[in-house]
């Protein structure tokens, strides 16, 4: 008897895992976090030297089958150093409205939940030439002329409806920043830490 309600209750459980990762599931919610130029194991993570800026928008997910789609939009600041021949010219922010496309996987069920994912990113800029309307109808269309490009992977805790997500993004292309006398191009590298939090 003892085995046949263990193998019952096994396989109840097994059946719930798997109809949690089959099903198709749309979510979408909100985020939030920062921008790092670098992780730091001496403690020094968040001091404001290394705090390159912050993040906040929108996101959606489309899972089954234990994959998932991400397309999120949110606006960002990014601090990055400028160097020419090795050396430190100055600093650059730029701020602008980016859209990853992300593909990844998940893990887990109740609640509970690990991601892995990755995916190219498209950053529509917004300075003197192009306001946050302009950058922000860019990116809704899609607009890729002017644009920057980048590649980020990362990975994401859920725990209920909240989600952490790490993750790295490589510039593919330069960005130019005028200093007021030079012009320079520089690729914007760097991590971010965010919370997210699923209203639907």
């Amino acid at each position: 008897m003892k085995k046949l309600l263990l193998t019952l209750s096994l396989f109840v459980a097994v059946a719930t895992v798997t109809r949690a990762q089959i099903l198709p599931k749309v979510q979408v919610g909100i985020k939030g976090g920062v921008n790092l130029s670098s992780l730091s194991n001496s403690g020094s993570t968040f001091s404001a030297d290394n705090r390159a800026g912050y993040l906040g928008g929108i996101w959606a997910r489309f899972g089954a089958l234990g994959f998932n789609f991400q397309p999120e939009l949110y606006i960002t600041s990014k601090n990055v150093d400028i160097n020419n021949s090795n050396s430190k010219v100055g600093s650059a922010k730029f701020t602008s409205i980016d859209v990853p496309l992300l593909l990844g996987g998940k893990i887990g069920a109740f609640g509970l939940g690990g991601r892995f994912y990755a995916g190219p990113l498209l950053s529509f800029a917004i300075n003197k030439d192009n306001n946050f309307g302009s950058a922000v109808g860019g990116a809704t269309r899609l607009d890729y002329k002017d644009s920057n490009f980048a590649i980020t992977a990362g990975a994401g805790v859920d725990i209920s409806k909240f989600s952490i997500d790490l993750r790295y993004e490589a510039g593919l292309t330069k960005q130019n920043y005028f200093d007021g006398s030079t012009n320079y191009k520089t690729r914007v590298s760097l991590f971010n830490l965010s919370l997210g939090y699923a209203f639907l």
